[in-house]
């Protein structure tokens, strides 16, 4: 009797989702990018303010009749309110996507990540009203909260409220424990009073390259010389610290790795049950390659790196030390502010993308 012969993998991504847990999200909200994800093992995706300017100049022809209804919709409102709607409709058509994702996994994936609005990240109220708005779009919302000083509070009282957080705006040790602590006391909140949680699937985003970019930066501003290719490892380093120490604590909330710049911000996070979001230009990247899909998540970055590392870069210590920075000191760290100023700068760039269609320019043909 003749035997079946196994299906082959159809790509890196797909066979690393099939034989590992570890988990593939997509970085975008594009339909036509998450359908790509989709074919290749992803089980969640994202939007952001970023993500929505670059969706609406890449999918004009289809938004902007939508643009253009809303206005008659919505006869006073304003083009950044209009923006944001067009956020919450692009998230929501993304979300329908992932459903059979979110009922196979009963709640720990298939879910759309939504940012709140970046300008909220000192308002608490805000954060958390926000997300009590976006968490009813769609029954597998998850939605993104910034991990400032303000952030931490609405990450415990979201979670409370059943809210599923993507803790995002994060790049360090000390505000990763403070996420996962935050997540404890709402789940706790929640248990004490009976309320379920066995649906709700929390995570919390470090964004490894933005390490790397800052430490760049750093390093010329200061001329500092070391081994540039020992820059492309920092963020590794501090992702796999805290993964450990989750590990350890058994922290009820997973991380997920962001802001993609070489390809050991993913293949070095095989093995371990967390999530890798990259955007679809790196997934092609990744799924055109001949790395090995091979557990790396345990093996620890070379210590001559991480130590001379530390040894140059003090905002690195400060990332990867898990009491480097007070949470009163979140918002004001390097990478924290250069994050915050392009969210928030997307939200004029959406506005004016969204203007251009309400009060074309009389003087462009």
């Amino acid at each position: 009797m003749a035997t079946s012969m196994p299906t082959p993998f159809k790509s890196p991504l797909h066979e690393m989702t099939q034989t590992t847990p570890t988990c593939l999200w997509n970085d975008s909200a594009s339909v036509a990018e998450l359908t790509y994800a989709l074919e290749h093992g992803a089980v969640g995706a994202t939007c952001n303010p970023v993500i929505a300017v670059s969706v609406l100049k890449s999918e004009m022809d289809f938004w902007r009749p939508r643009i253009l209804e809303l206005m008659r919709e919505m006869p006073s409102a304003s083009e950044e309110q209009i923006g944001w709607r067009l956020v919450e409709e692009m998230s929501v058509r993304a979300a329908k996507l992932l459903l059979p994702a979110f009922g196979a996994h009963r709640g720990r994936n298939g879910r759309l990540s939504i940012q709140t609005d970046p300008r909220f990240y000192r308002d608490t109220d805000a954060i958390v009203e926000q997300a009590e708005h976006f968490s009813r779009l769609a029954p597998n919302m998850i939605v993104k909260m910034p991990v400032t000083r303000a952030g931490i509070p609405a990450i415990e009282e979201g979670t409370y409220r059943g809210i599923s957080i993507n803790a995002t705006v994060c790049f360090s040790l000390s505000q990763s424990i403070a996420v996962a602590e935050a997540v404890e006391r709402g789940l706790k909140r929640r248990e004490r009073e009976g309320k379920d949680i066995s649906t709700m699937g929390p995570v919390c985003t470090i964004m490894v390259g933005r390490i790397d970019d800052w430490l760049k930066v750093y390093m010329e501003k200061e001329t500092i010389s070391t081994d540039p290719g020992y820059l492309e490892w920092a963020g590794v380093a501090v992702f796999k610290k805290t993964y450990q120490i989750f590990r350890d604590r058994g922290y009820r909330l997973r991380l997920l790795s962001a802001a993609f710049r070489n390809h050991m911000h993913w293949s070095e996070f095989i093995g371990g049950e967390v999530v890798i979001s990259p955007p679809y230009a790196w997934q092609r990247r990744y799924n055109a390659s001949d790395i090995e899909i091979v557990p790396r998540i345990d093996k620890p970055v070379d210590s001559r790196i991480v130590q001379d590392l530390l040894a140059r870069f003090p905002d690195l210590r400060r990332a990867y030390t898990e009491d480097g920075l007070t949470i009163d000191e979140f918002d004001s760290f390097p990478p924290t502010r250069r994050t915050l100023r392009q969210f928030i700068a997307a939200c004029a760039d959406l506005a004016a993308l969204v203007r251009n269609t309400m009060l074309p320019d009389p003087d462009v043909k």
